[in-house]
């Protein structure tokens, strides 16, 4: 056996390392600093594989490629964490991968907005400071029917503003059976905690009437919350009090009533084969004084919190000093309003928006692209493909029980590696994360464009011939 010493004596050194041609032509396009962690990473590992008794030739082969190795690592170092991947999991506003995706069409003109100077705080009419919000907030409340909106970072944000501008300090009565929590174990308590409003929960789990309200409603009642249940339902012996009666003990006590509607709808969906889900239109149509809504789930667009309303209550927002801290960016105002634009036209709406496209995408154009890639897919050795009905999920917290018919590709592996076939594919450039059934991979055609279907058979010939070692 070889001596390690020796192996760790033929070990390069840092400035050998600096002086060779390749890694001096790097030094003008990659950082110092990045090149120097790579030397150490590299260096390190070789140390690493001589104390785990690396072969000598696959050693010496290792530090005769060196050069390579290291300029690999720091150009890995560099690149972008954040990345385009192609989703074929089905699940429409998947909140991992990024919830709604934003059209290219509507991101050319955010690009054109944001890589330029605009009038985001500039009245070019007046001639001097005008406000963020009056680019937006027209063509919210003409949709919505409201009387004022304001728009922060989130959902979660647009809650706590509005408990804070209105009810800091006072109890807020919310039903029991909505006290829900949303992702990242962010908890309406915990939220209405932070803004300093004091929770007064009523009724129990499954089922709330409206003495439940009534009986709680005192002199430090500073609003009725209602928090529309759109990522669980609760089933059976249930009673809610709908918002109708809610708006009516509201105004019998002459107290705001809120909505936190989650999900942000804008079009009854039942029209296009899917559950209703009440739309912020309805909610406003039925009194309730202040709503809040997502703008990056059932709407459509950018991650935002739009608040509609009451023009005095919305006011009162507009002035608390949190909405500073909250409030959203140029690029994120230049998406959500062209978004909301195609609402101007129910059917450009569901056309132009992806996440209502994709929902409502009837079976045979999916069906079609299905065909396609099982026709690239077919001659792959040593798997089993074939079409499958299945059902696609719309996510994001969105109607929880909806199931849409869909078709997928169904990959198993003979050899039942497919897990490392699903792994190699999440390594690819760009990554395609399907899903794991039954220890098949299926590859769900709803969420997959047209021009990801080639990438997409690419990319599991190469996920398969690469743990086969061919």
């Amino acid at each position: 056996m070889t001596d390690k010493k020796e192996l760790f004596r033929s070990l390069p050194k840092v400035d050998d390392i600096l002086e060779k041609e390749k890694i001096k032509e790097a030094l003008e396009y990659l950082p110092r600093e990045i090149i120097m962690e790579s030397i150490r990473d590299t260096l390190e590992k070789f140390r690493f594989d001589i104390s785990n008794n690396i072969k000598k030739e696959d050693l010496y082969k290792n530090i005769e490629n060196i050069s390579q190795i290291i300029i690999k690592s720091s150009k890995d170092k560099i690149k972008p964490k954040l990345k385009k991947l192609i989703n074929a999991t089905g699940t429409v506003i998947h909140t991992n991968l990024g919830r709604s995706l934003i059209s290219k069409e509507i991101m050319e003109k955010v690009i054109e907005t944001s890589s330029n100077y605009s009038n985001l705080e500039y009245d070019l009419k007046e001639g001097k400071r005008g406000s963020r919000y009056s680019h937006i907030e027209d063509i919210i409340c003409r949709i919505t029917g409201a009387e004022a909106s304001l728009v922060v970072n989130n959902n979660a944000s647009a809650v706590m503003l509005i408990l804070s501008s209105l009810a800091k300090k006072k109890e807020v009565i919310v039903s029991r059976g909505e006290l829900v929590e949303i992702g990242g174990s962010f908890r309406i308590p915990d939220v209405m905690k932070e803004s300093g409003a004091h929770l007064v929960d009523v009724g129990t789990t499954n089922k709330t009437h409206e003495f439940d309200y009534e009986r709680e409603i005192n002199e430090e009642t500073g609003l009725l919350l209602k928090v529309h249940t759109s990522n669980y339902k609760i089933l059976g012996f249930t009673e809610s009090v709908d918002l109708e009666s809610l708006v009516e003990i509201g105004r019998k006590n002459n107290i705001p009533v809120v909505e936190d509607i989650g999900s942000g709808v804008l079009i009854d969906l039942s029209k296009y084969g899917l559950s209703y889900e009440p739309t912020v239109q309805e909610s406003i149509e039925k009194g309730v004084d202040i709503v809040s809504f997502s703008g990056d789930k059932l709407l459509g667009g950018p991650q935002a919190g739009i608040i509609v309303g009451k023009k005095n209550l919305i006011e009162k927002m507009k002035k608390n000093q949190l909405t500073r801290a909250l409030r959203v960016d140029k690029m994120t105002l230049a998406a959500l309003e062209l978004t909301l634009r195609e609402y101007l036209d129910e059917g450009k709406a569901i056309k132009n928006i992806e996440t209502l496209k994709m929902l409502t995408m009837n079976i045979e154009e999916i069906e079609n692209k299905a065909k396609k890639l099982y026709d690239l897919l077919i001659n792959i050795k040593n798997i089993k493909i074939q079409i499958k009905d299945d059902f696609s999920q719309v996510g994001g917290g969105s109607l929880p029980l909806e199931q849409i018919k869909t078709k997928v590709i169904i990959i198993k592996s003979l050899d039942e590696k497919i897990s490392k076939v699903e792994e190699n594919l999440r390594n690819l450039n760009p990554p395609i994360v399907g899903r794991i059934k039954n220890d098949e991979l299926y590859i769900d055609l709803r969420t997959v464009r047209e021009d990801e279907i080639q990438v997409i058979s690419e990319g599991i010939k190469w996920a398969i011939n690469n743990y086969r070692g061919e």
